[in-house]
């Protein structure tokens, strides 16, 4: 019969499977099952084998699709080809592709992200490395190929760039990863189960001198934003990498930075007195519009990201001043961003600052405040912290005017 629109939608169904052939388009038939479920399927030849190949269900697929589908099929068919099996193979490729996507690291690492690190206060630090080092090495590998050797591989490619304390930061977070993989049936044992730390890691005592806290001034300021700046306030405040990075408009009211307690490390909120010499340094950032408000930024939308480059900005350039200001190579120790807290620290210590009032400066709970101090004495230092700050802000500066005479000298400690 002449398949019509009307008339598809009129054919019953009876208690056997009905196969209806359109007589304008050979080999098409509407197919009509007892339960009155109706699809379009086409009858096709290949050289060795009949073929039938389902289209579609109606009337999902009209019958004026459906005549277009055979026609192709059939047209196909006639060129050599198996529509069909084609299909098929297509269908196949895809679920294999699903499934293969469904194993590769960089599918668990983001649900690692998502569904564990996103509800840690850490979780975004852990993630950096995570990113930086293990999704570029690993992330299009099945995570069931991943072995022991590959982690040792990684973790020595890392610490034979001299980054020791990198490499055990990715092995700590990586071996979180996989362990949580193993906890959700993803692997039956961590590869990272035998594995030592890369490195023995040993307490920093490595802090500025004074000749190098005027080098690193002039440097921030030939390297310019967001670095420059963002380096000068890490000094100037002794606050962490990540409070002073993250620092927004909004947290800043008038000559004071207030961190609230999801901002900061051990959850204590903190105000942060800003001396002259920091708000200085702020007045002087040339912001860039964003619903973040972040002060330090190159989007607008997010804080400023991969401090390892610009530490490594910054140390260039002194080097470079150091050679221009001592006539000859000068050869600077490593150092980092968070000595540079370490660095306010020792400072604010020669200034005679009483170490209580330096803890709070810190917001560093611990020694002359912790125990029974933490818990009962709930004095801030507001102004003690202003006045430190205000001290530490003129040595710095003193020492980069070059009027270093007038104060104390910090000897370097590598």
């Amino acid at each position: 019969m002449k398949l019509t629109d009307a008339a598809v939608d009129k054919i019953k169904s009876t208690d056997k499977r009905q196969e209806i052939p359109d007589s304008l388009t050979v080999g098409l038939y509407l197919v009509v099952q007892p339960t009155g479920r109706k699809s379009w399927q086409v009858r096709y030849r290949t050289p060795t084998v009949q073929r039938r190949m389902t289209l579609g269900a109606y009337p999902l697929l009209s019958l004026k699709d459906a005549r277009t589908r055979a026609r192709d099929a059939l047209l196909a068919a006639y060129d050599g080809k198996d529509p069909a099996a084609e299909k098929k193979a297509t269908k196949a490729a895809k679920l294999d592709a699903q499934l293969s996507e469904r194993d590769l690291v960089k599918t668990h690492l983001d649900r690692f992200h998502k569904r564990h690190l996103s509800t840690l206060k850490s979780g975004d630090h852990a993630w950096r490395f995570l990113e930086r080092f293990v999704l570029p090495a690993w992330g299009d590998r099945d995570i069931h190929t991943i072995t022991k050797r590959d982690l040792i591989d990684l973790l020595d490619e890392i610490a034979d760039s001299g980054r020791m304390t990198t490499a055990n930061r990715v092995f700590a977070h990586t071996r979180k990863f996989l362990k949580w993989c193993v906890k959700r049936d993803v692997l039956t044992a961590s590869p990272a189960a035998d594995v030592e730390p890369p490195a023995k890691e040993t307490a920093r005592d490595r802090f500025l001198s004074d000749d190098e806290i005027r080098w690193f001034w002039k440097a921030c300021d030939r390297v310019g934003q967001p670095w420059g700046p963002m380096a000068k306030l890490l000094l100037l405040t002794g606050q962490r990498l990540n409070e002073v990075a993250q620092m927004t408009d909004g947290e800043i009211n008038g000559d004071t930075w207030h961190l609230s307690n999801d901002r900061t490390k051990n959850g204590l909120a903190q105000d942060v007195p800003l001396s002259d010499a920091a708000s200085a340094v702020l007045s002087d950032v040339d912001r860039i519009k964003g619903e973040g408000g972040y002060v330090f930024t190159t989007t607008g939308d997010s804080a400023v990201q991969g401090f390892h480059k610009g530490k490594a900005h910054i140390a260039a350039a002194m080097e470079v001043i150091a050679k221009e200001d001592a006539g000859q190579a000068v050869e600077i120790p490593h150092w980092t961003f968070h000595d540079l807290r370490r660095t306010a620290a020792t400072g604010l210590a020669r200034l005679a600052i009483p170490v209580r009032v330096t803890e709070a400066v810190l917001n560093h709970v611990s020694g002359t405040g912790g125990g029974i101090v933490a818990v009962y004495q709930r004095y801030d230092y507001a102004d003690e912290k202003r006045d430190a700050l205000e001290a530490w802000g003129r040595y710095v500066t003193t020492l980069v005017e070059g009027g270093a005479d007038n104060v104390i000298r910090l000897e370097v400690k590598a």
